[in-house]
């Protein structure tokens, strides 16, 4: 689930050269287009969907095909993993819980942790639950202990005793709050500091405070009968199938699976476009930001760009055989979903971005 966020000069002369928040959206024909080449010429996957959501409702375009034995076809309710999308819904279920009094933004994650967990501090300071959800902890990507027997399945093994072994064992090179470094370590221990303070699963508290109150009944971490039907194969790099991703104890980073439509529906919220239980909570993701990398800020769980005229939202992810993207621009109040059954590394979430603002270039193989 890395961060890919850098840029490439791509085809903008073929939609025009357009570049501010205003322009156009996209017609379907130039979406599929963008589709196809993914799919075809990259070889990136054998099937994507991607939909656009904007004043006129919702738009979706498929392309390829699951690559599972009853290849039905790609639609808004195919099932993909989202990788680090995940963290959106994690700082999501802070925000709420910071809301309902149950939790405050600058209390010590050590609070909501059991005895054994021994949290690193540097400089008198200790790391918060807002450190954790703005990527600034101070803590590494990735635990140092992470050995995985199966390569394609990195956090499969990986257990609660070694999490807790690898925080006791950490010297920190930052003080929490003041360094930016994307956060799969941060944001699973988030994710269990959170169920540890409400008494619940990690899931079991996904589903009650966020999917039940948003409609969402196609993101889970276990699949349903339902889900698992509709549910594409993933393919790695070299378009070899990959096994089902499992995180049973980083879950809060990366372990969700979800649907186009589930997406939209989020999407629709943070727009104001639908109303909810959640609704200050998800104000409250975006009125909380500091520094990321450059040109970015990190939020509660999102990322937001400033540039091109236009101020998006946005969270990519990925897992061994999946790659997906969702963002949402507060100027031009547009928002996309992309999702694709492969491992992209180049620059996946281009794609979302250019789809909202053609100022952002497409990423060209060379």
């Amino acid at each position: 689930m890395p961060n890919r966020r850098a840029f490439l000069l791509g085809a903008m002369a073929a939609f025009g050269g357009l570049s501010s928040a205003s322009a156009e959206a996209l017609p379907d024909d130039a979406i599929l287009a963008i589709l196809k080449e993914r799919v075809d010429l990259y070889q990136h996957g054998t099937g994507i969907v991607a939909g656009m959501l904007d004043a006129s409702g919702r738009r979706l375009i498929s392309y390829g095909r699951p690559d599972t034995p009853d290849e039905r076809p790609l639609d808004g309710d195919s099932v993909f993993e989202i990788g680090s999308i995940t963290k959106v819904f994690t700082a999501l279920l802070l925000a709420d819980m910071v809301q309902r009094g149950e939790v405050a933004l600058n209390d010590p994650v050590a609070r909501y942790l059991p005895a054994e967990a021994k949290m690193p501090e540097r400089g008198g300071k200790a790391i918060t639950l807002l450190d954790l959800a703005t990527y600034s902890s101070g803590l590494p990507n990735m635990p140092g202990n992470l050995h995985p027997k199966d390569p394609a399945n990195l956090f499969a093994d990986y257990t609660l005793e070694q999490l807790y072994s690898f925080l006791s064992n950490y010297s920190l090179l930052f003080d929490p709050g003041s360094h930016y470094e994307y956060a799969n370590l941060g944001f699973g221990l988030l994710g269990q500091a959170l169920a540890r303070r409400a008494d619940q699963s990690y899931e079991d508290l996904v589903i009650t405070r966020l999917c039940e109150p948003l409609g969402l009944e196609s993101t889970r971490i276990t699949l349903t009968p339902s889900m698992r039907a509709r549910k594409a194969r993933g393919h790695d790099v070299h378009q070899h199938p990959t096994p089902e991703w499992a995180m049973p104890t980083l879950a809060g980073a990366g372990a969700l699976n979800s649907t186009a439509n589930d997406l939209f529906l989020l999407l629709e919220n943070c727009l104001g476009r639908r109303n909810s239980s959640l609704a200050t909570a998800l104000a409250m993701m975006l009125d909380t930001r500091r520094l990321g990398e450059p040109g970015m800020i990190a939020a509660l769980g999102w990322f937001i760009s400033t540039q091109h005229s236009d101020e998006i939202v946005s969270h990519a992810g990925g897992t061994q055989g999946f790659s997906s993207f969702v963002a949402f621009s507060t100027i031009s109040r547009r928002g996309c979903v992309v999702l694709l059954n492969g491992q992209d590394a180049d620059n996946f979430g281009q794609i979302g971005f250019h789809l909202l603002n053609a100022g952002y270039p497409l990423y060209q193989k060379s």
